[in-house]
């Protein structure tokens, strides 16, 4: 089952921290864990912690759901 759907709104960031954010942002452009762990200087581990609560956060069921509701809320934009 969806935790939301087109419509409703997509789900506040606001429960996030900063660092999930940063990882959120990192997830929708397309990054691997490992890459984003390489990036930000985190285990792997902590990147996948990250990524679980971010995901428990904004009641999405997987990454692709993630990145929706970060492009849906504002958080990131399409590259020109």
């Amino acid at each position: 089952m969806i935790a939301w759907d087109r419509l409703t709104d997509p789900p506040d960031l606001a429960a996030l921290t900063v660092r999930e954010v940063e990882v959120l942002r990192l997830i929708a452009r397309g990054m691997s864990n490992a890459e984003i762990a390489a990036a930000l200087v985190l285990s792997h581990a902590t990147v996948k912690t990250h990524v679980a609560r971010i995901l428990g956060k904004i009641g999405a069921r997987d990454r692709v759901q993630a990145v929706v509701t970060a492009y849906e809320s504002g958080l990131v934009r399409a590259r020109d």
